[in-house]
């Protein structure tokens, strides 16, 4: 039995305490998961076989579907498949405080979230259960990223302090960098340096092996907010409360370019993994794309209603370059497509208050975002045949009007492992394509097996079974209509039949072994017509409409 003011509630001495005798239960508690092993599984035992979009399954908004479901790298020539707008768990502190920073860890096990009373909590990655709090800085946590290599996080507070950690969350070394908050800070390509921007207006260059500052990069006239290192180049960029998008060379430390593309503070920029691309969001509610290849805007998405938060409230999805995620101060996710002019899909009440923070799981599945309602909110893709719609799509007071039920909740009315597919109105965007779809295939048409079904001692059996043929150069050009066959799956409208014997029946082409299969539904007159040799234990029936017959002692091989 546990005794001292944590045994009761609050300084009530007669409240009821835990008592531990072996005579009562504990009551399970059903914790929600997304379990990737099963998709990752299933995409190492598939890859052999898929070349490209071409050999996928086609996923149908149907539950069963879910065993199909691939990993986000597997879709790579679809970035909508990626988009993560179904919730799945708050994770908040028994302590409350806004989440400034939000960070996977680099095998994707855990999540840290900063705080602004300086903490750390490390979350459970798959779980999403509290693991561990420690006092990391004493003034809000800022920022904080990992080194290239993954054995290395750097973070920095609102004084300007600057700390190493190891994977172990081992303290190992402090520097005092600013005199005033450090906004951001990112890692080199070879991880031999970092720089730090901060209020006080100056980009710092660092080297990471002494913790020594080796240069100042001076230039905005105001506070820089938003700092970073090219990923294969020697170039930083920057983003400040000028207004201003600035490049910078860190051997010479000038400015090489200078980009007038927003009309207010820069709250946050990222480059893109392609080294093209440096996506920038500020405070005139403008998501903007630039390429550095012309120094100018690539595409600009409108649709935040209040400006994006900084600094990490803009995210690049780790596989497909070419969807990102923000978020803005009125507590909306909003996920864009370059090269699409509208937005892909937003979660309009994602939060209550400033998102300041998002991150993406090594895996591409999972979304995690941080706001100022001291709450660390999970998103994944919807399973196939979900609708998305609950409070943080349709909004709290919809929601109750339309009874929805709240997701808030652990308890899950259809509760099925693995990864999510997302189906909000864009179904279409999300299935791979294929390359010639059948035209007569019914949107409800689920392939499955067919159950045995009990015959008569002299009914004739007439079964499916492959043919050889041996010279195809009889085969005509007439063409017959074939209708669904039980068991054979989804068959072509207009089959090629040889012409070279009776019409006794056609070749269906199985579209996943592209193998001919012969049936026996067209009527027959005439002799045995010559497709190949008669199987073991089968006669040609003389009967109208007969076919091969299969001898009863033979049926079950």
């Amino acid at each position: 039995m546990y005794g001292g003011r944590h045994a009761g509630h609050g300084n009530n001495s007669n409240a009821q305490r835990a008592v531990f005798d072996g005579k009562r239960m504990r009551k399970a508690i059903q914790r929600r998961t997304v379990d990737f092993n099963c998709s990752i599984g299933k995409f190492l035992q598939d890859r052999i076989w898929i070349r490209d979009q071409r050999d996928m399954k086609f996923l149908r908004p149907k539950p069963n579907f879910i065993i199909d479901l691939l990993p986000p790298s597997a879709y790579l020539h679809n970035p909508v498949n990626a988009v993560a707008t179904k919730y799945v768990h708050t994770s908040t502190n028994k302590n409350r405080y806004p989440v400034n920073v939000v960070r996977w860890t680099p095998e994707g096990r855990r999540l840290i979230t900063g705080l602004s009373s300086g903490e750390f909590t490390l979350w459970n990655g798959l779980t999403f259960n509290f693991e561990t709090i420690l006092q990391a800085h004493e003034s809000a946590v800022r920022t904080m990223k990992w080194s290239h290599n993954d054995n290395w996080m750097v973070t920095a507070d609102h004084k300007g302090v600057i700390k190493y950690w190891q994977s172990n969350m081992n303290n190992l070394k402090m520097i005092e960098g600013h005199k005033e908050a450090i906004r951001d800070l990112s890692f080199a390509p070879t991880d031999t340096k970092f720089a730090t921007c901060s209020d006080d207006g100056t980009i710092k260059i660092w080297d990471f092996n002494e913790g020594i500052e080796e240069r100042v990069l001076s230039g905005h006239g105001w506070d820089v907010k938003a700092v970073d290192w090219h990923p294969h180049k020697s170039l930083l960029a920057s983003g400040s409360k000028d207004n201003l998008i600035k490049f910078w060379d860190p051997k010479s430390g000038k400015s090489v370019y200078t980009l007038h593309g927003h009309k207010n503070t820069i709250l946050g920029l990222q480059w893109n993994r392609n080294g093209n691309w440096l996506g920038t969001a500020a405070r005139d509610q403008l998501v903007k794309i630039y390429e550095i290849r012309m120094m100018k805007d690539l595409q600009t998405f409108r649709g935040h209603n209040k400006e994006v938060c900084f600094p990490t409230a803009i995210s690049w999805h780790p596989f497909h370059e070419r969807l990102l995620a923000t978020g803005g101060s009125d507590g909306c996710l909003m996920f864009w497509i370059v090269g699409q002019d509208t937005l892909v899909e937003a979660v309009e009440f994602a939060h209550d208050q400033n998102v300041w923070s998002l991150d993406w799981h090594p895996l591409g599945h999972i979304l995690v975002s941080g706001s100022n309602d001291h709450s660390t909110r999970f998103w994944t893709r919807a399973r196939p045949g979900d609708t998305v719609q609950d409070k943080y799509h349709v909004g709290r007071q919809k929601a109750e009007e339309l009874g929805l039920k709240d997701v808030d909740s652990d308890e899950d009315d259809d509760p099925v492992p693995g990864l999510a597919f997302f189906n909000g109105g864009l179904m279409s965007g999300f299935l791979p394509v294929p390359m010639n779809p059948h035209p007569a295939v019914r949107a409800d048409f689920v392939q499955t097996s067919q159950p045995l079904v009990p015959m008569d001692q002299n009914q004739d059996l007439t079964p499916p079974r492959p043919m050889d043929i041996g010279d195809l150069s009889y085969v005509s050009t007439s063409s017959v209509n074939v209708e669904d066959v039980p068991g054979l799956g989804m068959l072509r409208s207009n089959i090629r039949i040889s012409q070279g014997g009776p019409q006794k029946g056609g070749a269906l082409l199985d579209e996943n072994y592209v193998r001919l299969v012969e049936y026996t539904s067209i009527q027959n007159t005439g002799p045995t017509p010559r497709f190949g040799p008669q199987q073991q234990g089968q006669r040609w029936s003389g009967q109208e409409g007969g076919g091969y017959q299969q001898h009863r002692h033979n049926s079950r091989r």
